[in-house]
């Protein structure tokens, strides 16, 4: 199969679909790589270190996408992506599609066969596809919440850890999986007030074990979230319905009782956010004040420490790649029922149901697509 990779286009994006030492795996196992010029350079990886690990560097973005039969991105396609788009090409990215009608209806119209990375599921029900960009975007969350506290850049003025004789800042984290979890970890690390809101009584359990009271677990209910909130330095929005668009657990009418200067950080605005008030930004431009209360909605976080992002991706997508080159979609995903969850839109259907739902498509299971 001839795959290729493109160079990010979506704004301060510096990640890649494929490192050189996953398109010298593909290569060995005799498929034919295409790298657009350049592609790597977000990560250090040069055109000759591609050349090196056995693929071909292509002139333009238009030859991949007019002759690849599957393209492997990182962030979902912009709109001159999609145009070029075709049926009977595949598309291996992240695309999240349940807030985003416009992605949806062009890969409808285009008739590609596109799998998404953050539904491909795993044992237990997990997302591994997803599991190293939430561990990135956790704990970047705090990064970013912390820079934004900073007088200078809207905030409070609040040091996290605060100092011998201050209170240190107070941290409200909103989901305890993945992104929770590390964001809870990078927050206790700097010596913040942690309290972690989840709704499931086994993801307290687990995160109380784990904290051993270095942060505070309490039960997600309508009071308890707002009482939080109110007295929150910075609230970490890490909520997550896989595939679908993610409930507005924080209203504009929260807003008004917090803090001037708190700070939002919603990792859920790939999903259209957890905040009502929530729109995404850019790494260019990356927050905005609405009520006196700072938000950072950076819809591509891990894209600023493109490195180790890109290589924690490959980590996990590469062996589906591999076996989606070397069987081809429709018995790779009918041998794997976990890949087979990744399949969100295919020949103008789609097939993931909370797509589907959420914006109003017939939903197509992916067992008749692939009978």
């Amino acid at each position: 199969m001839r795959v290729g990779t493109v160079k990010e286009i979506k704004n301060h994006e510096y990640r890649v679909g494929l490192t050189p030492e996953s398109v010298r795996e593909l290569a060995a196992a005799g498929q034919e790589v295409w790298v657009e010029t350049g592609a790597g350079l977000g990560i250090g990886a040069d055109d000759a270190a591609y050349v090196a690990a056995g693929g071909t560097i292509i002139a333009t973005a238009a030859e991949i996408f007019a002759q690849c039969e599957m393209v492997v991105k990182v962030k979902e396609p912009q709109p001159v992506e999609r145009a070029q788009l075709r049926q009977g090409q595949i598309l291996y990215t992240y695309l999240h599609l349940a807030p985003d009608p416009e992605q949806t209806a062009d890969l409808v119209k285009s008739g590609v066969t596109a799998i998404a990375y953050e539904t491909v599921t795993g044992e237990g029900n997990t997302l591994p596809l997803l599991k190293p960009m939430s561990q990135v975007a956790g704990r970047m969350a705090i990064q970013a919440g912390a820079t934004a506290l900073e007088k200078a850049h809207g905030g409070r003025g609040v040091l996290l850890g605060g100092v011998p004789g201050v209170l240190p800042a107070k941290v409200v984290v909103i989901g305890g999986g993945v992104v929770g979890f590390n964001a809870a970890q990078m927050a206790v690390g700097l010596g913040a007030d942690v309290t972690i809101l989840d709704r499931d009584p086994n993801v307290l359990e687990r995160l109380d074990s784990h904290f051993v009271g270095r942060a505070r677990t309490l039960f997600s209910g309508r009071a308890a979230l707002a009482s939080e909130v109110a007295e929150a330095d910075l609230v970490i929005g890490a909520v997550l319905v896989p595939g679908a668009a993610a409930p507005k657990l924080v209203t504009r009418e929260m807003l008004g009782t917090m803090r001037q200067g708190a700070v939002l950080v919603d990792v859920a605005i790939d999903q259209g956010g957890c905040f009502e008030t929530s729109r995404a930004t850019t790494h260019a431009d990356p927050t905005y004040v609405v009520d006196g209360v700072v938000h950072y909605c950076v819809a591509n976080m891990p894209g600023a420490v493109a490195r180790t992002s890109t290589y924690a991706l490959n980590n996990v997508t590469l062996p589906h790649a591999l076996r989606i080159a070397k069987l081809g979609w429709r018995a790779a995903l009918a041998a794997n029922p976990h890949l087979a969850a990744g399949l969100n839109v295919h020949e103008g259907k789609v097939t993931y149901e909370a797509v589907a739902r959420d914006l109003g498509y017939d939903y197509v299971p992916v067992a008749e697509v692939l009978g």
